[in-house]
């Protein structure tokens, strides 16, 4: 069996649920997303996005990110960003440096306040006296699970047909269209966008491209807060805490639930994820005691990252009607704006936006000496 499209989204997550969207949007009809497992079956959780952040390229972005939110709350009628402002807190003044670096560069507006001060401001939080904090208003909370699901809903209403359940086995590069091969079909596009990770670094390391990632682990735990008037958005903003622990703690959300992102040393194993727990606990009972509960669940996050911790978002120069983004798992809060770049570059040619950073062309892909960094 055959099937011949205008464009193809390989991977229907939240870029490729966006891709799919705004693909559609742009060509109204001839579009076909594809998906190995269940369609939007996205991990229930949020997302921050913020204009102060250790990435400079993503607090750059993060006004069209939030511009891309805003049109398709606009067309759906669906909250998708719930707004909540951002505390960093940290001893070690390096890391505040680096934030207000980044918020000096993209001009936005920053209060500072030491413990005291944060104490008084919001007394759900317990800092130990020598913390300083650093507070921005722009920042928000990004439903990933309900943004996916708005994107493929949209996408629907512009012509585009799904195939949940159907597993990429190779895309085929050709001069006149571009093949990509099912367990029962072989589909032909004249574009096609990849967002799934697995097949677009077969697909680069197939043309000579092969991509030197390392995978991060981080530990999102949810709990069943007693105190929802304390940890509510708008009574609690997100908050960064750089200490001993790198944590991010993000206040309470459509499933009544508050949720705690651990950044993790190692991979996960018994012994390792015990010692995560404890280490979740005593911070906590010492810097947040409202804030937990009942544990209503605890999933390890895998992301893959360049060396560079920036994302792979490009047309691929050996076959210019492929389109890939990889490592998009831990920019989701960035999931409409990936797949409106996508969209433009299989519907344009180029993008409008300054995504020059994510080349499959810089040093970071190309030098096997790259140093890798994870921060400022």
């Amino acid at each position: 069996m055959s099937s011949e499209h205008r464009v193809i989204v390989i991977g229907c997550g939240g870029p490729g649920a966006a891709a799919l969207y705004w693909t559609a949007r742009a060509t109204r009809g001839g579009v076909l997303g594809l998906d190995a497992g269940r369609v939007g079956a996205v991990p229930e959780r949020g997302h921050v996005l913020s204009r102060t952040q250790p990435l400079d390229v993503h607090a750059a972005l993060a006004p069209a990110a939030l511009d891309a939110w805003d049109a398709v709350a606009r067309v759906s009628g669906q909250q998708l960003v719930t707004d909540t402002g951002e505390l960093v807190v940290a001893e070690a003044s390096p890391v505040l440096d680096g934030y207000r670096a980044v918020a000096a560069r993209h001009r936005v507006p920053l209060e500072e306040l030491d413990a005291a001060a944060l104490h008084a401001r919001w007394p759900q939080l317990r800092p130990t006296g020598h913390e300083r904090a650093l507070h921005q208003r722009g920042a928000g909370v990004v439903d990933a699970r309900r943004a996916a699901a708005v994107h493929l809903a949209l996408a629907r209403g512009q012509g585009a047909h799904v195939l949940e359940n159907t597993p990429v086995r190779a895309v085929r590069p050709g001069r006149e269209h571009v093949e990509v091969v099912t367990d029962d079909a072989v589909h032909r596009a004249e574009q096609v966008v990849v967002t799934a990770d697995a097949v677009a670094v077969d697909l680069l390391a197939g043309l000579g491209r092969p991509l030197p990632l390392t995978t991060r682990f981080e530990q999102v735990t949810r709990y069943a807060t007693a105190n929802l008037l304390d940890h509510s958005p708008g009574a609690l903003p997100v908050v960064r805490w750089h200490g001993a622990e790198e944590l991010v703690a993000l206040p309470v959300d459509g499933a009544i639930a508050t949720t705690l992102d651990q950044e993790l040393d190692t991979a996960p194993s018994f012994e390792a994820d015990a010692l995560a727990r404890k280490r979740r606990e005593e911070f906590l009972a010492e810097h947040l005691p409202g804030f937990g509960g009942p544990e209503l669940s605890s999933t390890t996050s895998r992301s893959a990252l360049a060396p560079d911790r920036h994302l792979v978002v490009d047309t691929v120069p050996e076959a210019p009607s492929v389109h890939v983004a990889v490592g998009t798992g831990h920019a989701a809060a960035y999931a409409s704006l990936l797949g409106r770049v996508l969209a433009e570059f299989a519907t344009a040619g180029r993008s409008r936006f300054p995504v020059d950073t994510f080349t499959l062309e810089r040093p970071a892909l190309q030098d096997a000496d790259f140093e890798r960094r994870f921060a400022f």
